[in-house]
């Protein structure tokens, strides 16, 4: 469960006020609103990335506000995926363990594991350049799992794909709702996307209020 209270987000003169949401266990919700509105910010807040001046999120019943986003459990998608260019697929599923101190046997057999999972198996030995974007989407999903996150943040993972390839990775992210007990919030601007993947739709609205979709 994701629950936001009352967090307030200032960034020079932009601000956030008294955002409240709650994304049961387990649920997928989708954040939209327009450009420019703070979606970024608040998940990333979320996320750890960013500092509330006020409120407090919680994780279940962990609150996590003032921790650092490795201590928090959180599985990030960044919108332009932030791969690592000078590592093989391989290592970039093997990378979160690795810095959270897993054993590297154990690493290897997770990015394993992830890479069969995601149909990506073949591209262990890659790196990232000349992928395709779904290809490239697929590998970010993985790293963010690595770890088995409590919680999935996704910013715009599927806005740079073509409608098949949106199709594909809209599909894979139903079936890996089914096999890794995280919860979800996901940001787009896409309704059919919305629909698709979300189990409940939030709004930022112009003045920086997160309301639930009707």
């Amino acid at each position: 469960m994701i629950t936001v209270k009352n967090l307030t987000i200032r960034l020079g003169n932009f601000v956030l006020e008294s955002v409240n949401l709650i994304v049961p266990r387990s649920g997928y919700a989708v954040l939209m609103g327009k450009t420019g509105c703070g979606k970024t910010t608040l998940l990333e807040c979320i996320c750890g990335l960013k500092r509330a001046q006020s409120g407090s999120i919680f994780f279940g019943d962990h609150e996590v506000t003032r921790l650092r986003p490795a201590e928090r459990g959180v599985g990030y998608v960044p919108q332009d995926g932030a791969l690592f260019n000078t590592m093989t697929v391989r290592d970039q599923l093997a990378f979160g363990p690795r810095v959270r101190g897993w054993h590297k046997r154990d690493a290897l057999d997770r990015a394993g594991e992830l890479a069969d999972e995601l149909g990506i198996d073949h591209l262990m030995d890659r790196r990232t350049k000349g992928l395709s974007g779904g290809e490239l989407q697929r590998i970010a999903l993985g790293r963010a799992l690595s770890c088995r996150p409590q919680v999935l943040c996704l910013d715009e993972p599927l806005s740079a794909l073509d409608d098949e390839t949106r199709e594909e990775i809209c599909e894979l992210i139903m079936r890996l709702r089914c096999n890794h007990p995280f919860t979800a919030l996901h940001i787009t601007h896409s309704r059919a996307e919305a629909e698709r993947l979300g189990d409940l739709v939030f709004i930022i609205d112009g003045d920086g209020r997160v309301r639930g979709r009707d």
